[in-house]
């Protein structure tokens, strides 16, 4: 979704990020525990490497034959008794699902973490409308007590400490936590959300997978809010991405195994539940009425390019806790609904690549996102897809395409192209010092926040001549 207020730019948002020494300490104490977790959890698990074969294989046939298990799911889900929506674009996603609130005469909706429910712009869409909405998952809720967006789409509020979650609490909630550990703030959010849980007359969720020859959604959690929230009260809207679906439950338990190990490095999360229409005769508790909203929003576009391989995705974030560019800025840092290298390949797709290309940019390429991804899908390779498409549209900066055609020029060069390396290496020696360099003209951007290693007087050609000519081989 675009975002109606302008945003700084993707160098000034990092930079900011750069320079606060809390968020860098809130990262890495996630981030560097869910780099463990997943860790142990695939070494226990012997089997990973042939679940992600299946897993990639269960995507991309899913993929292949969207239309027909599309379909499916419709037909099976309209006979459980559920209503199905679909939604071409962002846009009509917010008005199906705002229709069905104010058509119910809704004052309360409660809604479990959903970022679909952020990339279709949700959250303003029902305050435009006059209805209240309770984050019920214990991050979401944090932020939206802060007043944020999720930078993280596992944990939102990642970038959050202990003592500032203690603030909010102690200004959001009556009365306060008594103290500031984990248990006791716990406690203080349950007895905040309580009585909205059993209040609302909503409850929204998105949808883990959709299973097609059930007409089943699959919700994941470890909180138990979900249950909560899609249960209670009269209405439930499923928001979800025409992704999600696979063929079967069976389908479903093989990606779990995938998700659940590289999210949060578990076997299974504490609540796996499959909804099935709404309350049926009989039926101790549920909804009366069960509403799906299918979203496509660019999704069958990419079917046809070279990001196909990105519907694949089954939103694990471990390729955001594994890479080095996050680590460093956090996830509200990319701007757009999913940050990460993910999201540097959704977000131009989602908002368009002329507002997004310094993300793709961004990135180094060392490939840890594609090691990690439980599904196989080649990330830097993407992202190289985005930036070659920027250069093709004429995006980048005119200082960029001069620098690159004079490299260009002194690279068909060999003999001018040694020339200037060897005057290159000598005078970035004259920048050094104690074997660093601190500042560099015209390299702010890599020197203003690390030092780069003063390089030796010759270049790698030389030093390699002067080896071999050491050890006697042919000059």
């Amino acid at each position: 979704m675009s975002h109606p207020i302008p945003q700084p730019s993707f160098k000034a948002r990092a930079e900011a990020a750069l320079a606060d020494r809390t968020l860098k300490l809130a990262i890495d104490r996630t981030t560097g525990t869910a780099e463990a977790k997943r860790a142990a959890a695939v070494a226990a698990f012997p089997e990973f490497d042939a679940a992600r074969r299946r897993g990639r294989a269960i995507k991309d046939h899913v993929i292949a034959h969207l239309d027909h298990y599309l379909e499916q799911f419709e037909r099976n889900a309209t006979a459980a008794g559920a209503k199905v929506h679909w939604a071409r674009t962002d846009a009509e996603a917010r008005a199906i699902v705002t229709r069905i609130c104010l058509d119910a005469d809704a004052k309360l909706v409660t809604r479990a973490k959903s970022m679909l429910g952020e990339e279709i712009g949700l959250p303003h869409a029902l305050a435009d409308a006059g209805i209240e909405r309770v984050e019920t998952d214990l991050a979401e809720h944090i932020i939206q007590l802060a007043g944020e967006a999720p930078s993280h789409i596992i944990w939102p509020a990642m970038h959050r400490t202990r003592e500032q979650v203690a603030e909010l609490f102690r200004a959001g909630h009556q009365p306060p936590p008594a103290a500031e550990d984990p248990a006791t703030m716990v406690q203080s959010a349950r007895r905040a959300l309580r009585a909205k849980f059993l209040g609302a007359d909503i409850g929204i969720s998105g949808a883990n997978f959709l299973v097609a020859d059930t007409g089943a959604t699959c919700t994941v959690t470890n909180e138990g809010n979900a249950e909560l929230t899609t249960t209670p009260p009269r209405i439930h809207i499923v928001t979800a991405g025409i992704e999600k679906i696979v063929p079967s439950t069976a389908h479903a338990f093989a990606l779990l195994r995938l998700l659940v190990r590289s999210a949060t490095g578990g076997e299974l999360t504490q609540y796996t539940t499959f909804h099935c229409g709404p309350k049926r005769p009989g039926d101790a508790d549920g909804p009366e009425e069960m509403h799906i909203v299918l979203v496509d929003n660019g999704r069958t576009r990419m079917l046809g390019d070279e990001f196909r391989e990105m519907l694949r995705c089954i939103r694990c974030g471990a390729c955001m806790n594994h890479c080095v560019v996050y680590r460093q800025i956090g996830g509200h840092a990319y701007g757009g609904t999913y940050p990460g290298p993910m999201g540097s390949v959704l977000t131009p797709v989602l908002d368009g690549l002329a507002g997004s290309r310094d993300l793709p940019n961004a990135c180094t390429l060392n490939g840890r996102c594609e090691e990690v991804c439980p599904v196989g899908i080649p990330l830097p390779t993407l992202l190289r897809a985005w930036r070659s498409r920027s250069w093709r549209e004429g995006l980048e900066p005119g200082t960029l395409r001069a620098g690159l055609g004079v490299w260009a020029m002194l690279a068909r060069r060999p003999a001018l192209y040694r020339l200037a390396s060897r005057i290159g290496v000598r005078a970035l020696r004259l920048f050094g010092r104690g074997g660093w360099i601190a500042r560099l003209p015209l390299a702010g951007g890599w020197t203003r926040y690390r030092d780069m290693p003063r390089p030796p007087g010759r270049t790698f050609m030389d030093q390699y001549r002067r080896t071999r000519a050491q050890k006697g081989g042919r000059r």
